[in-house]
């Protein structure tokens, strides 16, 4: 199925990002279709700011990523990750302060620092948390609910929980490493097949430099044509779901809480910007619903799943979407209770 889906999957969707692209640049709408002027309108602005509030990050994450593999060698990663697993869970929680990453950059940096020898938990946990438990995250949440600042506090705290006990739960049950293998790299030349290895590209700080471009490179496309066809869905749903649906579920204790994390995976906003919208809906979902849509929206979205995709064992993503998932309606819904 999963060779399936990205076998055919990812060639439709680049014919689509294609003809959406086209129209974009001739102006024009999809005769017939739910596509009408406003919506393509609509469609344009969605595609393209998603594209250019994510791929900054990306960049930011893949060259952080290519320096980590050039400059950290594996005996300094295992040197300074804790021993203690709960101790290195709250490192990997924490570790956003240091290194604040959108979740657009944190999938490329997560990989390699498991390659290069941090515990598979503990790079979970820092993949969870540090889109949310970072000093930009909190200022633009406290920023977009300045009439209530607990919320900004409590989306800290409860993304903090979440990843804390899925870190917990991974050191207790998994048992391998959730990576894919890594794809070995080869260059066929006059009928020779020579290893392609960045790491080798020469020494001294030309070469170093050197390695950092490529290995860049390499991820960046690898990640960058995942983080398109998520924008391009994304952009696609957004259009079609009318506003007023929102106000159907609003009502519904339950369903409130389950239709704006579902809303929140959907959208796919970056971490640093998705307060001002969940602010926007201040007035028509309650407290805990918002605080759902805040904390499940960074840590698990449509466009950061399809890279997940690329990384992580399919079965191992489906665990933890489903495990984040739980963990965060029921955090919600107790803080809701309490304040």
């Amino acid at each position: 199925m999963q060779k399936f889906l990205f076998r055919f999957g990812t060639p439709l969707l680049g014919v689509g990002c294609l003809i959406m692209l086209a129209l974009i640049v001739t102006n024009r709408e999809l005769p017939n279709s739910l596509f009408n002027a406003a919506n393509l309108q609509s469609f344009k602005i969605l595609f393209i700011s998603i594209i250019l509030e994510a791929f900054p990050f990306i960049l930011l994450g893949v060259l952080f990523s290519a320096l980590l593999q050039v400059f950290v060698t594996d005996e300094l990663i295992r040197k300074f990750t804790p021993k203690n697993p709960i101790a290195g869970v709250l490192f990997g929680a924490l570790l956003g302060i240091l290194f604040p990453l959108c979740e657009c950059g944190m999938i490329p940096v997560v990989r390699r620092l498991i390659r290069k020898g941090m515990p598979a938990y503990i790079g979970i946990v820092y993949l969870l948390a540090g889109p949310i438990v970072n000093p930009i995250v909190f200022t633009s949440t406290i920023t977009a609910f300045r009439t209530t600042p607990e919320m900004a506090y409590s989306r800290m705290g409860l993304a903090f929980a979440v990843s804390v006990v899925i870190g917990l739960l991974l050191y207790k049950f998994m048992r391998s490493s959730p990576l894919k293998a890594a794809p070995a790299l080869h260059i066929v030349h006059h009928g020779h097949s020579h290893s392609h290895d960045h790491s080798a590209s020469g020494t001294g700080m030309r070469g170093r430099v050197t390695s950092i471009l490529a290995h860049a490179s390499d991820e960046f496309f690898e990640m960058g044509k995942y983080l398109i066809f998520g924008a391009f869905l994304t952009a696609v749903i957004q259009t079609v779901i009318d506003r007023s649906t929102l106000s159907a579920f609003a009502d519904q204790p339950i369903f409130a809480y389950l239709f704006m994390m579902a809303f929140a995976f959907i959208l796919s906003i970056c971490s640093t910007s998705d307060a001002f919208i969940a602010s926007s809906f201040s007035g028509m979902f309650d407290f805990g619903p918002l605080l759902a849509f805040l904390v499940f929206g960074p840590m698990i979205d449509l466009k950061n799943t399809l890279m997940l995709l690329t990384t992580f064992r399919v079965k191992f993503v489906l665990i933890l979407i489903a495990l984040t998932a739980v963990l965060t309606f029921i955090g919600a819904w107790i803080t809701e209770v309490l304040l």
